[in-house]
């Protein structure tokens, strides 16, 4: 059975943009649409990722590229119980406590990000991984 992972928003940002961890989003990306992985994102991350696609391409590219990537990523929901329970959780970063809360309450493997600060800051029941650990210890 494949992995549910959530994908932070760099990750999506590194692969539509291509920024310089370009490969190992594509990588993480490629699972998604292969069915290796099943890959889950937050409303909050289609914002994020949405704002910053549509300075670099438009109003109307940046739907496409959205829809593109909801074909093989699925939209969790965050629920007024979840937000509660990261506002009060001892994580300090609001956005990275609703992403982890979120992951906990669909119940999904890991979280993947870039963010040090994400990784440092989550509890043993739900690990956190940067892309490169993922990938290395799936292939």
């Amino acid at each position: 059975m494949a992995f549910k992972v959530l994908l932070d928003v760099n990750i999506l940002l590194d692969f539509v943009l291509q920024r310089e961890e370009y490969e190992k989003a594509y990588t993480l990306i490629e699972w998604a649409t292969t069915g290796k992985i099943q890959a889950f994102i937050t409303p909050s991350t289609v914002h994020m990722v949405a704002y910053y696609v549509g300075k670099e391409f438009g109003d109307w590219q940046t739907k496409e590229i959205m829809l593109t990537l909801i074909g093989d990523i699925r939209i969790i929901d965050i629920g007024q119980d979840v937000t509660i329970n990261a506002l009060h959780s001892r994580m300090v970063d609001i956005e990275d406590s609703l992403q982890y809360y979120t992951a906990l309450h669909h119940r999904l493997d890991y979280v993947i990000t870039s963010d040090r600060g994400l990784i440092q800051s989550a509890i043993p029941i739900l690990p956190v991984c940067t892309p490169d650990e993922f990938i290395k210890s799936n292939t």
